[in-house]
C-alpha cells in the first residue's frame, strides 16, 4: 500500500507539472505575444544515460550522458523555425509532449541580460531606488538572474560597457540575443529545481526597457561582486 501510494503521488505530481507547463506556455504566447519553443526535459533516473553515470538521478531527455544543459535546450538543430507565438500552435506542441521544457527564443520580442544572482539582486535594488523602468526578471536554479530588455542588446552592450569604463570580457554579463534562448518558469533544470520569476510579467512591465537604461547598474554590480 505504501508503495502504491508513492507511485500514485509521483504520477499526480507529474501530471500537475505537465499541466503547469502547458498553461504557462500558452499564457506566454497568448498574453505576452512571445514566441515559445518546446525543449528537452528532465526525466527520471532510469535509462542508458543514468546507467552510464552510475546513479539513479534525473537526466536530460536527449539521452546525452554529459548533456551541457540538462532539461533546457532545443530538441533539434532547426529549432528556430519551430518556435511559435500562436497560442493554438503552442497548445498543440505541449499536448504532443507535455513534459517539454519552456524555452523563449531571444532576439525577437526581447533580448535578455544574464548575470550572477548576487550581482543581479544588488542591481535590482539599485534600479528600484532609481525608479528605472523594469521588465520581467527570471531567476534560475544555477543562481543567475535574467533581465528582459528590448531587442538589439547584443550589438549595443560591448560599446556601452567600454563607455562606462568596463572591458566586456572582464564582467560575468552575458547577452542573450538572436539565435539564443532562455528557459522560462516553471521549467525544471538539473538538480530538480525550477526556473522562477524574480519579477513576474505584468501589465505594468509589458513595455521593456532599453539596454542602456539598465546596463550601468548591472555592470557596476557585476564589477563589484566579481
Amino acid at each position: 500500500m505504501v508503495v502504491e501510494d508513492t507511485v500514485d503521488d509521483t504520477l499526480t505530481a507529474s501530471r500537475q507539472t505537465a499541466g503547469q507547463l502547458l498553461d504557462a506556455a500558452v499564457r506566454y504566447a497568448e498574453e505576452r505575444h512571445w514566441d515559445v519553443l518546446p525543449g528537452a526535459w528532465l526525466t527520471d533516473g532510469t535509462g542508458p544515460a543514468a546507467a552510464y553515470a552510475g546513479r539513479r538521478t534525473p537526466y536530460c531527455s536527449c539521452g546525452a550522458p554529459r548533456c551541457p544543459a540538462p532539461g533546457a535546450h532545443p530538441l533539434t538543430a532547426d529549432w528556430i523555425g519551430q518556435a511559435s507565438g500562436s497560442a493554438a500552435a503552442v497548445r498543440r506542441m505541449w499536448l504532443a509532449q507535455p513534459d517539454a521544457s519552456i524555452l523563449l527564443p531571444t532576439g525577437r520580442s526581447f533580448d535578455a541580460i544574464d548575470v550572477p544572482e548576487v550581482a543581479g539582486c544588488l542591481a535590482l535594488a539599485r534600479m528600484e531606488r532609481m525608479e528605472l523602468p523594469l521588465g520581467p526578471v527570471i531567476g534560475t536554479p544555477d543562481r543567475r538572474l535574467i533581465f528582459f530588455v528590448l531587442p538589439g542588446a547584443g550589438a549595443k552592450v560591448p560599446d556601452l560597457l567600454r563607455r562606462l569604463g568596463w572591458s566586456p570580457s572582464s564582467l560575468d554579463l552575458v547577452v542573450r540575443g538572436e539565435g539564443d534562448w532562455i528557459p522560462a518558469p516553471p521549467t525544471r533544470l538539473a538538480g530538480g529545481q525550477t526556473v522562477q520569476w524574480a519579477r513576474k510579467p505584468t501589465a505594468v512591465n509589458r513595455w521593456l526597457p532599453d539596454t542602456g537604461e539598465l546596463l550601468s547598474p548591472l555592470a557596476y554590480a557585476c564589477g563589484r561582486t566579481r
